[in-house]
């Protein structure tokens, strides 16, 4: 038996124009400007007045809506909240046809308009490309829209290449911008710039000081949030990375480094740190400092220590280092809890005491013990350099008032020599411990399980001292 074909007939004939010479076709319009310049935002405006009078004098179309992006990039479809919506209620099927100016308008990212424009075409949606005369429900649009856009992706890639030339050619001259509305302590200067605002880097000296004394970057947030002080883009919320980055700010101390950060795709924005693939430059002595080199060296070193930025509530904690497996000390409470507090102390013990295989035989510290070490330190560092009597003597000597009440120089210079000679001369358990200090002064301190006890001094002096197998206040007769 042969085969047989039969045509069955079409029942309409399909149409990518008006379902119905009847039915006009509901059209949207859509503008974008990449800047927010005033000869930008101008034809945005112009645009906004142009088409729906251009769509509604065409007695087939019925104007819906017009969106409009202002300041923003074409390269990506992700930050253009206008021209999603407008995707959205096309393929919502609220819109028949969207006329925009130009390929460059509608995108500059290749593989974003040709996506668009398909999933536009299956759901029936033609778009009109007012400057290239293009509809893309026409049999050659899609190779002349392929061709099109290529060429403003290449249009783009290379107006991305010259702004970023600009950039760097700005920087090595040494010039640089910085957005003085959310940038604390400084505002930009009659010379071009930074300026010192006084008011607000009392607020920068006070961070740096309480990070130096010991707070975490979430504690110092949380103090600023309390004292109701504005963070620097005027939230009153302080958050932990503002803190951090005002830490790790050079331009703080006076000088700058550019091109910390680099665009990595014109296509996608990414930005990522400059680990080298650029040049950088430092410009030394740029502008007028708000605190010192020596201040600024001394954060970044103990933020790059690990376990440092832990949060933290008394003044030993992340500073006591186990020599068995370098875990930090916690704070632990041993003796009696309920009837007798006599036996009651505070101690020092590896967090990581238990965790491995072998425990760690490094002792545990009593708090007094801590406290007596650090005081003895400073007392023998205070008989071994005699530096430090002339700088306190002359730090003394400059804090009173020169008047008659004090007598002469030579008498308030004896009498300071006086003081401290006595003030030195008292044993360690009877000065007053100054937790401010060991956490300025001090690096860490280490712990032997041979009960030797390393204090490391940020100057990379050390003082040992051996670890007593009990507490100062169970025996009357030690560390006197």
């Amino acid at each position: 038996m042969g085969r047989k074909v039969v045509k069955i007939e079409a029942v309409s004939e399909f149409s990518t124009t008006a379902v119905s010479k009847s039915q006009k076709r509901r059209v949207a319009a859509y503008a974008r400007v990449s800047t927010s310049s005033d000869e930008q935002l101008l034809s945005v405006e112009a645009q906004k007045e142009y088409y729906p009078k251009y769509i509604s004098s065409n007695p087939n179309w019925e104007f819906v809506a017009l969106y409009a992006d202002e300041g923003i990039s074409g390269t990506s479809s992700k930050n253009r909240s206008e021209f999603n919506g407008l995707i959205t209620d096309a393929l919502g099927g609220k819109i028949d046809l969207i006329v925009t100016k130009s390929i460059s308008r509608f995108a500059r990212n290749t593989v974003d308009t040709l996506t668009t424009i398909r999933k536009l075409k299956a759901a029936g949606v033609e778009v009109f490309f007012e400057k290239e005369q293009i509809f893309t429900f026409d049999s050659k649009g899609e190779f002349m829209l392929t061709l099109l856009s290529s060429m403003a992706q290449e249009e783009s890639r290379s107006l991305s290449e010259n702004v970023k030339w600009g950039l760097r050619k700005r920087m090595a001259d040494g010039k640089y911008s910085l957005p003085y509305q959310q940038f604390l302590g400084y505002k930009k200067g009659a010379d071009g710039k930074p300026e010192i605002v006084e008011d607000e880097a009392v607020i920068i000296r006070r961070i740096y000081r309480m990070y130096l004394q010991g707070k975490t970057p979430s504690s110092i947030a949380a103090i600023l949030t309390s004292e109701g002080i504005p963070s620097p883009a005027g939230c009153p919320q302080w958050l932990n990375n503002t803190v951090i980055s005002i830490l790790s700010n050079e331009k703080y101390y006076g000088v700058a480094l550019l091109q910390k950060n680099f665009t990595e795709d014109f296509l996608t924005k990414k930005r990522r740190k400059n680990n080298g693939e650029l040049p950088q430059y430092f410009i030394i002595d740029d502008h007028e400092p708000i605190i010192s080199k020596a201040v600024f060296d001394e954060v970044q070193r103990r933020i790059s220590q690990p376990g440092y930025n832990n949060p933290s509530l008394y003044t030993f904690s992340n500073n006591i280092i186990c020599g068995d497996c370098g875990g930090r000390y916690g704070r632990k409470i041993t003796g009696s809890y309920r009837d007798n507090k006599k036996y009651r102390h505070v101690v020092w013990k590896c967090n990581q005491k238990y965790d491995n295989a072998g425990k760690c035989k490094t002792p545990h510290l009593y708090e007094e013990v801590l406290t007596y070490a650090f005081n003895q330190a400073v007392k023998h560092f205070w008989k071994t350099r005699l530096e430090l009597h002339c700088l306190c003597k002359s730090f003394t000597v400059s804090s009173i008032r020169a008047s008659k009440l004090y007598g002469s120089k030579t008498e308030r210079i004896g009498r300071i020599d006086d003081f401290l000679s006595k003030s030195w001369a008292r044993p360690p358990k009877d000065i007053l411990f100054d937790d401010q200090a060991w956490c300025v002064m001090l690096d860490h301190v280490s712990i032997t399980r041979e009960r030797l006890m390393k204090l490391h001094f940020i100057d990379d002096s050390q003082y040992k001292l051996t670890i007593p197998h009990y507490s100062p206040i169970k025996k009357n007769n030690t560390l006197i």
